[in-house]
C-alpha cells in the first residue's frame, strides 16, 4: 500500500492497538528541540508507568549544516509495559524534520522495514529545485528499503500557534505522540509546564497550547494508534538520566565541594549541581582547566572533606599527574568519569567504553586506584556514596566510570531514601595519638590513619615524592618498596573483602558474556533471548574492575568459552594478517586475560552508538558456531 494515500479515520472510531512496547525517534537538525520532546514524552510515559529508556542522537559538531546526513540531532525513546535497559532494536515510529537526517539513521540500522516514518512535507514545495528534487528522491529511497511514509504538514500546523516552528515543533511533536500512544494528555501539561517553568508564564501557555494542537493534529491525520499498558507501580520512581543520578549522589555522600571544567558528555552533571549543591550548602567551583579543577579537589580533601572532581576522557588525560599525587599522597579524591570516544578529542557526543585501560595503567610508576563501573542509572546514584566511603577508608582516589549511555539516558528508577551512613562522617578535631606517623601503615593491610589539618600534634608534609611512613622526603631502597607494596596492599585488602560475583543464568555452559558499565541490559536481553531459544549461555557483569571481583579463574573454568562484549575497539581476529600474539582485544578482555590466565575472547565496537541485544545477540552465535570443544584453557 502506498503510505502517502493513508487517512487517518476520526479518533472516537480509530482502533487502536495494545502492543507490549514501542520504540520512537525523533529526529531533526540541530537546535530544533527534539531531545526535549523526546525527554518529555519519555517522562510522561516513565511517570504513568511504562519501563523506559531513552538514548540521545548527537551530532559530532556544535552546530552542523541544516540538511545534512551526518548531523542528525535528536532522541530514540524506548518504552514498555515492562522495565526497559536499552535501545532495543529498529524504531517502529519515526518523527522527522526533513528526509536528510533520516539517512544516517538508517545506515546505522535504527530502521527497517515496517518502520512508518512521519515526515515534514514543506520540502516537496521548497523554492529551491534542488531540495525538491533531494526530497523526491528521499522518498523513493525509503519507500524502496520498505519503510512506511506519511508526509504531513508539521511547520504549516505550527505556525497557527508561533510564529517561528523551530521553537515550537517540538512541543508539537510531544502532543502527536501523547495522541497516537494514548497518553494522559493532563500529565503531559502538567510536564510541559514543569519543563518551561522558569521561561515564565506566556511560555508555558505557548507550549501547553502546541501540544494540545498537536494532540489534536494527530486524531485527524495519523492513521493508526497504539496503547502500551504500564504495569502496576511498584513503590516511588524517580525518573532522571545517568549524569542527573551522579549529581543526586554527590549531594548523598555528603560531598560539599565538587570541582570540574566543562567537558562533554559530563557538564550536565555540574548543570544539575549548580542549582542543587549550593542549596544543600556546598561549593561548586567551575576550574579555569582540567589541571586545575583536580588540583582544587586534592586540596580541598586534603583539608579533611573529601572532595570530587568530574571529567571525560581527555580530561582525564590532562588530570593523570595529578592522580598519581593523590595515590602518592594517599589523599582521598572521588573522580567521575563520563567516557565518550577517543583518542584525542575523538568522538566528543558519542558514546565508548575506551578509558579502562587509560584509568589502570595511565599514570607514571605504580599507582593503584580503585575502579568502579556503576551498570544502571540507579548504581550511578549508589556508587558515589560508596566511592566516597572507599576514597576515605582507603586513603586514595576512587575512579567511577560511566558513559554517554548512561549519562543521557532517561529512566524511572526507585525513590532513594536517604541513608546516614552514605553521609561523610564529622571531622576528628581532637589530638592526633602520640607517637603515630602520618603514614604508619598496618603491614596486614596498608591501612594507616589520616591526619586532617588542625589536629594538634597530626602536622606532617605532604609531598608527591617518595616518603617514609613520617612523611620525610626518602629515596632509599628500603622506603620506596616499603611505599609501593603498602599503597598496593590496601587494593587486595580491599579484594579480600568482595564476593565472587554470580553469574546470570547458569553456572556453566558453552559460553559466558561478560560485560561492564552501561552493556548490562543489552547483554542480558540478549542472553535471555539466547537462552529462550536452546543455547547453553549465561552473562557477568563487573563492577569492581580495580580490585577484580573475586573467583573468576574459577567461574570461567566451567564454561567452554568466555567472551567480552565491550564499546571499545578490538582487532578482527578473522582478518588474514592477524596472530594471537599481535591481536589487540578489548580492553576489559585484556585485564581479564592478565589476571586469569585464562583464554578470554572478547566482541566489541567503536561504532559511537549503544548495542541493542539483536547485535550482541549475533555475535554470541557467531562465536558459537566457530568455537571448538572443551573447557577454557590457560592462555
Amino acid at each position: 500500500m502506498d503510505s502517502t494515500t493513508l487517512t487517518a479515520p476520526p479518533a472516537a472510531t480509530r482502533n487502536r492497538v495494545t502492543v507490549p512496547q514501542r520504540i520512537v525517534e525523533i529526529v531533526s537538525d540541530s537546535g530544533e528541540g527534539a531531545q526535549k520532546a523526546g525527554q518529555t514524552f519519555g517522562t510522561v510515559c516513565a511517570k504513568l508507568g511504562n519501563g523506559v529508556w531513552t538514548v540521545e542522537i548527537i551530532p559530532a559538531e556544535i552546530k552542523p549544516p541544516a540538511r545534512s546526513r551526518a548531523g542528525a540531532s535528536g532522541i530514540r525513546v524506548r518504552f514498555a509495559d515492562r522495565e526497559v535497559t536499552n535501545r532495543g532494536e529498529r524504531a517502529d515510529l519515526v518523527v522527522a524534520f526533513n528526509e536528510q537526517v533520516l539517512y544516517g539513521r538508517i545506515e546505522s540500522r535504527a530502521y527497517g522495514p515496517g518502520t512508518i516514518v512521519l515526515l515534514e512535507n514543506k520540502w516537496a514545495d521548497d523554492p529551491q529545485e534542488e531540495i525538491r528534487a533531494l526530497y523526491a528522491q528521499a522518498l523513493e529511497d525509503f519507500r524502496a528499503q520498505g519503510l512506511e511514509v506519511v508526509e504531513l504538514p508539521l511547520e504549516k500546523a505550527c505556525l497557527e500557534v508561533v510564529p517561528d516552528a523551530r521553537v515550537g515543533k517540538n512541543m508539537f511533536v510531544v502532543g502527536m505522540l501523547c495522541e497516537i500512544f494514548g497518553r494522559d494528555l493532563g500529565k503531559a501539561l502538567d510536564e510541559v509546564a514543569t519543563v518551561f517553568r522558569r521561561k515564565g508564564e506566556k511560555v508555558v501557555a505557548s507550549n501547553q497550547e502546541l501540544l494540545r494542537r498537536g494532540a489534536a493534529f494527530a486524531a485527524e491525520q495519523v492513521p493508526f494508534a497504539w496503547d502500551v499498558p504500564a504495569p502496576a507501580p511498584v513503590g516511588e520512581r524517580l525518573v532522571m538520566n545517568g549524569n542527573q543520578a551522579l549529581g543526586l549522589g554527590i549531594l548523598a555522600a555528603g560531598i560539599e565541594t565538587v570541582a570540574m571544567y566543562p567537558i562533554t558528555p559530563a557538564t550536565s552533571v555540574s548543570h544539575y549541581l549548580g542549582r542543587a549543591l549550593p542549596a544543600a550548602g556546598g561549593f561548586l567551583h567551575q576550574a579555569e582547566d582540567e589541571i586545575a579543577a583536580i588540583g582544587f579537589a586534592i586540596g580541598a580533601s586534603w583539608a579533611g572533606k573529601t572532595a570530587c572532581t568530574i571529567t571525560s576522557g581527555p580530561g582525564l588525560a590532562l588530570k593523570m599527574e595529578f592522580l598519581g599525587f593523590a595515590v602518592m599522597a594517599e589523599v582521598p579524591l572521588v573522580v567521575l568519569l563520563v567516557q565518550r570516544g577517543g583518542p584525542s578529542t575523538g568522538l566528543p557526543t558519542k558514546v565508548e567504553q575506551g578509558d579502562l585501560l587509560s584509568v589502570l595503567y595511565g599514570a607514571p610508576g605504580d599507582s593503584p586506584k580503585i575502579v568502579l563501573a556503576p551498570a544502571t542509572i540507579e548504581e550511578c546514584f549508589h556508587f558515589v556514596p560508596l566511592a566516597r566511603r572507599l576514597a576515605e577508608e582507603f586513603r586514595g582516589p576512587v575512579l567511577v566510570l560511566t558513559d554517554a549511555n548512561l549519562a543521557t539516558g532517561v529512566a524511572p528508577v526507585p525513590r532513594p531514601h536517604l541513608d546516614p551512613a552514605w553521609l561523610a562522617p564529622p571531622l576528628d578535631q581532637g589530638a592526633w595519638p602520640e607517637g603515630v606517623a602520618a603514614y604508619d601503615w598496618d603491614s596486614a593491610n596498608g591501612l594507616s590513619l589520616r591526619p586532617i589539618p588542625g589536629q594538634r600534634g597530626g602536622e606532617y608534609v605532604l609531598t608527591g615524592l617518595a616518603h617514609t611512613r613520617k612523611a620525610k622526603v626518602a629515596y632509599d631502597a628500603v622506603s620506596n618498596q616499603e611505599g609501593c607494596e603498602m599503597r598496593s596492599r590496601k587494593l587486595a585488602a580491599l579484594g579480600s573483602t568482595l564476593v565472587p560475583p554470580v553469574p546470570r543464568g547458569a553456572d556453566s555452559g558453552e559460553m559466558l558474556v561478560v560485560g561492564w558499565g552501561s552493556t548490562l541490559g543489552a547483554i542480558e536481553e540478549a542472553v535471555d533471548g539466547l537462552r529462550s531459544g536452546g543455547h547453553s549461555v549465561a552473562s557477568l557483569h563487573l563492577r569492581f574492575l580495580s580490585p577484580l571481583e573475586p573467583g573468576l579463574t574459577e567461574i570461567f573454568s566451567r564454561f567452554d568459552k568466555v567472551m567480552t562484549v565491550e564499546l571499545n575497539y578490538s582487532d578482527d581476529a578473522d582478518w588474514p594478517g592477524m596472530t594471537p600474539e599481535i591481536r589487540r582485544r578489548a580492553q576489559l578482555a585484556q585485564v581479564l586475560r592478565e589476571r586469569t590466565l585464562v583464554d578470554v575472547d572478547c566482541w566489541s565496537a567503536v561504532r559511537g552508538q549503544p548495542f541493542g541485544p539483536g547485535e550482541i545477540a549475533e555475535a554470541v552465535l557467531a562465536r558459537l558456531a566457530s568455537a571448538g570443544t572443551g573447557r577454557q584453557g590457560v592462555a
